[in-house]
């Protein structure tokens, strides 16, 4: 749409006719995000509330379907990328966010862990220093006195108040561990999620080119890293009579790990009765 189109469009934000208004909603709604500054220069320059409130309502509906359309084309991607699906969550909250910022900020975490490594070290060694940094120093951990908060599942917020769900603290575990070669994967274990630690390529466990998918140990992000036996796992999946389709030993496709976080977010606003983003949650939920 060129901008001449674009401003008449815009000059018929004033009719209070509702009819009016939902004629020029679907005709923006056509066009692509690379609209959104020239609508947020308008509702700068504007002194008519209703304009600028319609302006804002289309914005918001344009970068919305921007980042359902964004997060499809990941969820269908050979390759996926946790972080890349992490960030998509999150673009959709606050859609100014940048992917550099964020990117700059695991990797200062990442630095701080990898400049205390030695070649020599085991990976239960690499997976301690891994916890000290996170849990200790960063000090990283599930936040209880606030536990159903949608600000648990945005990783910008994490990143700022140290403080997530047990979905997405171990999200940013798994992030940060695979970021430092560690194969690692998300498990998607019904009493909480783990990390297990694999003795194979995670790249291949992910893709099953690999059938052996022994793991070495597990981690417990919701308690500061702690690390399980595999036999206490199966032990806790026996005793407490897990289905079958929950194997611990099994890894969580990064789809799937995205979903379990949306889940956490759709949770979220019903309890906060904001039906209208737990909605739109739900549909992107039905993409994954």
């Amino acid at each position: 749409m060129n901008e001449q189109k674009l401003d008449s469009l815009i000059n018929l934000l004033d009719d209070p006719d509702d009819s009016v208004f939902n004629l020029v909603l679907n005709e923006i709604l056509k066009e692509d995000i690379s609209i959104v500054d020239h609508l947020e220069h308008i509702w700068e320059t504007s002194l008519d509330s209703l304009v600028q409130k319609r302006i804002e309502f289309i914005i918001q509906n344009i970068q919305l379907s921007d980042t359902k359309a964004k997060i499809k084309n990941w969820a269908n991607e050979p390759m996926l990328d946790l972080f890349e699906g992490f960030f998509l969550i999150s673009r959709h909250h606050y859609p100014e966010l940048k992917l550099k910022t964020i990117q700059v900020q695991l990797d200062k975490i990442r630095k701080d862990v990898w400049l205390e490594y030695r070649n020599s070290l085991t990976s239960l060694e690499k997976i301690t220093i891994l916890n000290h940094i996170f849990f200790d120093h960063y000090k990283f951990s599930v936040n209880h006195s606030n536990p159903d908060s949608p600000q648990n599942c945005y990783i910008n917020r994490i990143l700022d108040l140290r403080k997530g769900n047990p979905v997405s603290i171990t999200i940013l575990y798994t992030l940060i561990a695979r970021s430092l070669d560690l194969p690692v994967h998300y498990i998607d274990f019904q009493k909480g999620p783990l990390v297990g630690l694999f003795d194979k390529d995670i790249a291949k466990i992910i893709h099953g080119h690999d059938s052996d998918r022994s793991v070495l140990f597990y981690i417990n992000p919701s308690n500061k890293g702690a690390i399980i036996g595999p036999k206490e796992v199966d032990y806790m999946h026996n005793v407490h009579e897990m289905p079958d389709t929950n194997k611990p030993t099994e890894p969580c496709p990064d789809r799937i790990v995205i979903k379990r976080l949306i889940e956490q977010l759709i949770v979220a606003y019903k309890e906060l009765g904001v039906d209208d983003k737990a909605s739109y949650l739900d549909e992107i939920a039905a993409i994954l």
